[in-house]
């Protein structure tokens, strides 16, 4: 049997994460990675996870139910709590707008299966989230890019898009924030074109300077008379506030979308565990806030520390982004410096990892650019590791003199 003569078409859009494999370097613990965005396990709230899972197991109703099959939508507890944490940023909603999914990223694939058949077209950012990219290849859409801020409002004309991916807020990879009058344009776009706009905000509670802003969807229901007459769709996750192994995402949408995807979600996988929904529900609404603020101190450093050491080692022609929030900086490098081989050089020489740009981008450019996560390391090893990467690059530059 030639088993690629029988898969479908598809999978030839499907291609192994690069991040997912730089994560194996992390199990070299000579290795100083600013590769994954992924949280610090020492940040992760464990005693409160304990006393809430025996809390659960210990009461035989609240066992039994935890360990039963559910409703596709979701545990009711925690979905109205998540609709009242909506509402705290603006955005009035009910819990049948939402619904509880296996980590964000099943969001994702979920709404590209609602939306997209082969060749349409997804309007994203030039960079944009690799894991986005990865759920929508499924459905073989083509792309195009979104105007860059302060571009006229007439770009994208010519263009029919099925919908568009945004991340308003600490965007993954480039660490980016919107302003509010970027969100409004964004806003105004997806009405002129009339496209449904994904909004993901993975690292909503990530936030270590710059004003709080409302979210798309909270501008989008203000301006259209609630959020079922909107166009934007919300996906959350607390794989960044609580911890990311529980698989716990959620989706905020009109109730018309949110029905459909309740019937996508039960011929997937019926239900997210219960089990996990009701201890993300016991330990979320009892720390959010407080554990968010320790985790905020945290990151703030290790940000500082990077753009820091950034700052007092990297060659001229280096340039980097200064984030307000979440795990990324993005640098970008003089236009004859491939990342990947960079990172190859990195790795055998420096013994640092970080991801190539190219992945993140819909067109094959960014061959000279990459992504810096700070979240895993203290302040002293990214001052170390930044510094010999630093030198790295300087060893490029002086070859091409």
């Amino acid at each position: 049997m030639k088993w690629s003569d029988k898969f479908a078409t598809r999978m030839a859009r499907m291609q192994a994460s690069e991040i997912r494999e730089l994560l194996k370097l992390l199990d070299q613990p000579d290795i100083i990675s600013f590769a994954g965005g992924i949280p610090d396990p020492e940040l992760f709230p464990v005693d409160e996870i304990a006393r809430a899972s025996a809390a659960i197991l210990g009461n035989p109703a609240r066992a039994a139910a935890a360990l039963q099959y559910s409703v596709s939508e979701g545990y009711l507890p925690l979905r109205q709590w998540i609709a009242s944490r909506m509402e705290k940023h603006g955005m009035a909603c009910a819990p049948e707008n939402v619904m509880i999914t296996n980590g964000s990223q099943q969001g994702l694939d979920f709404l590209g299966k609602l939306f997209l058949s082969p060749g349409d077209t997804v309007m994203a950012a030039n960079p944009t989230y690799l894991g986005a990219l990865q759920a929508f290849n499924a459905y073989e859409p083509v792309y195009a890019a979104l105007p860059e801020p302060g571009v006229a409002p007439a770009a994208g004309e010519g263009v029919a898009p099925k919908l568009a991916y945004v991340m308003p807020e600490f965007q993954n990879p480039t660490g980016t924030t919107m302003t509010r009058a970027e969100r409004l344009d964004m806003l105004a776009l997806a009405h002129r074109l009339d496209m449904p706009v994904i909004e993901d905000n993975a690292y909503e509670t990530l936030r270590y300077g710059g004003d709080n802003l409302p979210p798309l969807i909270a501008l989008d229901a203000q301006a259209a008379g609630g959020i079922d007459r909107g166009r934007v769709i919300y996906c959350g996750t607390f794989s960044k506030s609580i911890a990311p192994a529980l698989r716990i995402g959620w989706i905020v949408a009109p109730r018309a979308v949110i029905e459909k995807l309740v019937l996508i979600k039960q011929a997937s996988d019926l239900h997210v565990s219960t089990f996990n929904q009701m201890l993300m529900y016991d330990v979320a609404s009892r720390i959010i806030d407080a554990h968010a603020q320790k985790t905020r101190e945290v990151y703030a450093a290790r940000r500082d520390a990077m753009l820091d050491a950034l700052a007092a080692h990297m060659p001229a022609g280096v340039t980097w982004t200064k984030p307000e929030g979440g795990m990324f900086v993005w640098a970008t490098l003089p236009a004859f410096i491939d990342a990947a081989a960079l990172l190859k050089a990195a790795i055998e020489q420096a013994r640092i990892a970080f991801v190539p740009g190219g992945a993140f981008h819909i067109d094959g450019a960014g061959r000279h650019t990459l992504r810096l996560s700070f979240s895993l390391n203290e302040p002293a090893r990214i001052r170390e590791g930044i510094e010999r990467l630093a030198r790295l690059i300087e060893g490029f530059l002086r070859k091409q003199e």
